[in-house]
């Protein structure tokens, strides 16, 4: 049986009732964090010049490009919704992925439920079941994959796109295996374009393209299902004979859930790229607990773990998206202000004089001691020195759980994070009914429930 069989198998073993308590909370925070996070994302310039450009989102259909008036094919809905909800790179991340989990599946199955007139359990239960394939594909591939140059938040994350529209659109096992086989061929995404704005357009066309393979493999389209396996198939080409393991993508699917707490999936408290949260963290801790001030610093030795660096390792960012993935920018305004907010990356943040100085004093370098080889490779430390002579020191080895976003987020939390981004494009009499729509997914009678409520109330511009 082939690998794509078998993971097909899988996708389809799940119920509605088999998900656990802390599964169904992860997943209404989940919707209700991508939510958030796509609707700031639908005011950047990524998503703007995505929808400038002719043809995207101009044929008819079903789906809600979200605040705005327009309705446009499932496939062009999920292209421009996916690319928001990841165009600050403000959404949750997952340990065993190595990327953004949910990005890749509330876009798609929003714009699959309207069309399907899916209810909230429908939502939920494919949620979960993609979540949990591009997770135990993630464990078979990484740290590997991560580490060759992919981005597996497309390179992985399409797998789930996949499992997800199946549950959604009841495909046969052998139509997923298909879906999947086509998904093999689709996977794409280079870490080279990292902080620029094609690092959340991987993510548009992973959630077009695997809705895109669910409904060729609906109707008939051929694909290997050997893909995986194959000499020259996605394991051999992607990763390399010797570097991956099917076992572990194979073994345990639910037991326990990846979005129960398996997958260490967490919440980003920062609108940066995830391998600088550790020492953004290390770094408003120290200054809250010693009442740093910058000009009290003569210099700062950054050391996450060495995973986190050849992406964030960047002293001198030329553009917003380029300060995201900048560990020295981050932490500069960790200690200015004791917080990394939106406004850090409005289009001039990053050439403020001052936080240049600071930026000058900060050395980032990998941790000499916190393992390369640990499970949970999230771990920093930062240590400050003063002008006076003081040395001062915060490290974590590890998050103690829920991946690099740290302990899950309170509802009081979520709320804050989702109202800050959701009031920058909708009405704030929409904001709040929006979430507790989103905090009660699985109690919906229809998608459209939903997306009444994240259609802008007036005609604005498809660029605007």
């Amino acid at each position: 049986m082939t690998i794509a069989r078998q993971i097909a198998d899988r996708i389809h073993a799940l119920n509605f009732e088999d998900i656990t308590p802390t599964a169904l909370e992860w997943t209404r925070h989940a919707f209700t964090d991508t939510i958030g996070c796509a609707l700031a994302g639908m005011m950047d310039q990524g998503p703007r010049i995505l929808m400038s450009v002719p043809g995207v989102a101009e044929a008819p259909g079903p789906a809600l490009i979200y605040a705005t008036n327009t309705r446009t094919s499932v496939l062009d809905a999920a292209l421009v919704n996916g690319t928001a909800s990841h165009a600050l790179d403000y959404d949750d991340v997952a340990a065993s992925m190595g990327g953004h989990p949910s990005a890749v599946l509330v876009a798609p199955l929003i714009a699959l439920g309207e069309q399907t007139n899916a209810s909230g359990r429908d939502l939920a239960l494919a949620y979960v079941v993609g979540f949990e394939a591009e997770c135990r594909i993630g464990r078979g591939v990484h740290f590997h994959h991560y580490e060759k140059g992919w981005h597996p938040t497309a390179t992985l994350g399409i797998f789930g796109t996949v499992a997800a529209a199946a549950r959604l659109l009841n495909l046969t096992i052998d139509q997923t295996a298909v879906a999947l086989g086509m998904a093999a061929s689709f996977a794409s995404g280079l870490k080279a374009n990292f902080g620029t704005m094609t690092k959340p357009l991987h993510v548009g066309h992973t959630t077009r393209n695997g809705i895109f393979a669910a409904l060729m493999a609906q109707r008939g389209f051929t694909a290997n299902p050997g893909a995986f396996e194959h000499n020259h198939g996605y394991l051999n080409v992607l990763n390399g004979p010797g570097t991956y393991d099917v076992d572990k993508m194979l073994a345990d699917w639910y037991a326990p859930l990846e979005c129960g707490g398996e997958g260490d999936p967490g919440l980003k408290p920062y609108p940066c790229c995830g391998s600088t949260h550790a020492s953004v963290a290390r770094m408003i801790d120290l200054a809250t607990t010693h009442d740093l001030k910058p000009d009290m610093v003569e210099r700062i030795e950054v050391m996450p773990h060495a995973r986190r660096l050849p992406h964030t390792d960047n002293p001198n960012p030329q553009t917003p998206l380029g300060a995201k993935f900048s560990i020295q920018y981050c932490v500069a305004r960790a200690l200015n202000e004791r917080a990394v907010t939106l406004r850090h990356f409005e289009p001039d943040a990053h050439f403020d004089p001052a936080i240049h100085a600071l930026m000058a004093r900060v050395e980032a370098k990998p941790h000499p001691e916190i393992s390369a080889d640990g499970r949970h490779p999230w771990g920093a430390e930062v240590i400050v020195h003063t002008k006076d002579g003081k040395r001062l020191a915060s490290r974590l080895d590890d998050y103690p759980s829920r991946g690099p976003a740290g302990v899950p987020m309170t509802r009081e939390e979520l709320w804050t994070k989702f109202s800050d981004c959701g009031q920058l494009a909708l009405p704030a009499a929409q904001v709040t009914p929006l979430f507790d729509k989103l905090m009660a997914i699985e109690t919906l009678t229809a998608t459209s429930d939903l997306t009444k409520l994240l259609e802008a109330p007036r005609t604005q511009s498809r660029a605007a």
